[in-house]
């Protein structure tokens, strides 16, 4: 068997050892959540408060709450996406990144 070629998608699917799954994917995924929230904390830091307003959903939310928001509902987005269709993932993610955008959003 050969190597998978980089960043194809049997790169991106290889496993990486035995415990838990581990892939490329995953740990890019896990990358960019923590990214997220220290983004936010840098964020936080140099422009306390967040000022809470009403957003999209009707909801007074703070930038953290639209980012738990956000991430809870890519979360769903995926779990339905590989209930229905499996893989690839690509259209989860931009229906993520659409549902991350209207969530952000304010009126």
């Amino acid at each position: 068997m050969s190597d998978p070629v980089l960043f194809s998608p049997g790169w991106w699917t290889e496993p990486l050892g035995t415990w838990m799954a581990w892939t490329r994917a995953t740990i890019a995924f896990f990358l960019f959540i923590a990214a997220a929230i220290a983004s936010m904390g840098v964020w936080e830091y140099f422009r306390p408060g967040g000022d809470p307003r009403i957003g999209i959903l009707g909801l007074e939310t703070t930038r953290g709450d639209r980012l738990f928001i956000s991430l809870l509902g890519s979360a769903w987005i995926y779990l339905a996406w590989l209930w229905a269709f499996g893989a690839p993932i690509w259209w989860p993610t931009a229906i993520a990144i659409v549902w991350a955008a209207f969530v952000f959003r304010t009126v």
